[in-house]
């Protein structure tokens, strides 16, 4: 048995026992190692571990409050944890920045590395020792009446700076954690309003997500579209393609030229929030959406067309160069993920092979499609609720 106790100063000790050891014929693994390549020297002895709650009970306050407070902030809670106590202390959430190269932010850092690896799919920790990181920490401000707070960490960010041609840079949110007690609140949409607030303010050359996890991406696009509803000089594109969407039909050639924001759009909503082109189309389909009638049903078909017909094009397009040519997934007995051949037919005909390809990929087409407009409606229904609370 394996009992694990981590402390809110991010410490842990791991309590191990057992009644006896199997060996299934690859050895018997040392626990204590295995928790020790995860935890590092987060992880302590008992006495040292029970030790910290005297000696370390203010090293988050120490360290966070040298940091810039972008952000205060409220949240919803139960009574007992209400922004007024009752012994007459106060709470105030708030987002702090911080460079992650300070040697204190970095020690703290360490320590949360090993929630990256048991939270993050696929994380990986960050060279501390590097000047572009910075990190955006969310606490809860605990005031005394006499004066004195401690600070409770709930979650974090870490965000690098790219050099961006001629003279800009461009900034990449790398990781993002609530903690699991605190997940829920709210917290994870402050630090996303806070790094963008620092991009827009520096007027950096736009704001990615490295590798963001279907959650994060619908955390993002809520947030992202809720700032473009309000974003004057977009309203007009919008209006325009929901409009032509409402006549009885469109053609192809029209869903075509509807799928995309055209360009002084998208450079604007770049220039203004930040927010980078991919991360713009994802919004755009549901900015369409929400300014159409989503119970009329010829409506829907003209707008389902239009997706389909941008996912098509991106994914093969038919046109005449590619006439005849099809990428064919093949087995392998590698790491890789897949791998493929181009197969080109002679003199543009097309074999049996290619006609079965054609209409699996045109299934498969239709299924990503489906899956868009689910994705679509559910972000525009949450939407929609954060802009009538």
């Amino acid at each position: 048995m394996v009992e694990l106790c981590f402390l809110y100063i991010f410490y842990a000790y791991a309590d191990i026992s057992y009644a006896s050891a199997v060996d299934g014929g690859k050895g018997i693994t040392d626990l204590k190692l295995a928790l020790q390549d995860i935890f590092g020297d987060a992880l302590l002895e008992k006495i040292d571990f029970l030790q910290t709650f005297s000696t370390e009970s203010h090293c988050v306050r120490s360290i966070i409050s040298a940091g810039t407070v972008l952000r205060s902030y409220s949240i919803n809670e139960d009574a007992e944890s209400s922004d007024n106590l009752s012994d007459g202390s106060f709470i105030e959430h708030q987002v702090v920045r911080m460079e992650l190269c300070s040697l204190p932010v970095g020690l703290l850092y360490s320590r949360l590395v090993p929630l990256t690896f048991l939270l993050i799919d696929g994380s990986s920790p960050i060279d501390v020792t590097d000047s572009k990181w910075d990190i955006y920490f969310a606490v809860k401000k605990i005031q005394s009446q006499t004066g004195d707070y401690d600070l409770r960490l709930l979650g974090f960010a870490t965000v690098y700076r790219f050099y961006h041609h001629p003279e800009s840079t461009r900034l990449r949110l790398s990781q993002i954690l609530v903690l699991p007690p605190y997940q829920g609140e709210g917290h994870g949409r402050r630090l996303l309003e806070a790094v963008n607030s620092v991009a827009i303010a520096e007027n950096v050359h736009d704001l990615t997500v490295e590798e963001p996890s279907e959650y994060l991406q619908y955390l993002r696009s809520c947030f992202d579209t809720l700032r473009l509803l309000d974003f004057e000089p977009i309203k007009p594109a919008i209006n325009s393609v929901a409009s032509l969407l409402r006549t009885c039909s469109v053609s192809k050639k029209s869903c075509k030229s509807l799928a995309r924001p055209p360009t002084p759009a998208i450079d604007i909503v770049r220039q203004k929030l930040k927010i980078n082109k991919i991360q713009f189309l994802r919004c755009w389909d549901i900015l369409i959406y929400l300014n159409l009638n989503s119970k009329d049903r010829k409506i829907m078909e003209n707008f389902k067309a239009s997706i389909s017909t941008r996912l098509q094009s991106d994914i093969f397009d038919k046109d005449t160069k590619s006439k005849g040519k099809l990428l064919i997934e093949v087995p392998n007995d590698y790491d890789h993920d897949m791998t493929f051949v181009v197969y080109c037919s002679q003199n543009g005909e097309e074999s049996d092979c290619l006609n079965g390809a054609q209409a699996d990929q045109e299934q498969q087409l239709n299924k990503l499609v489906d899956k868009q407009l689910e994705d679509i409606v559910e972000i525009a229904e949450k939407v929609s609720s954060l802009r009538s609370s």
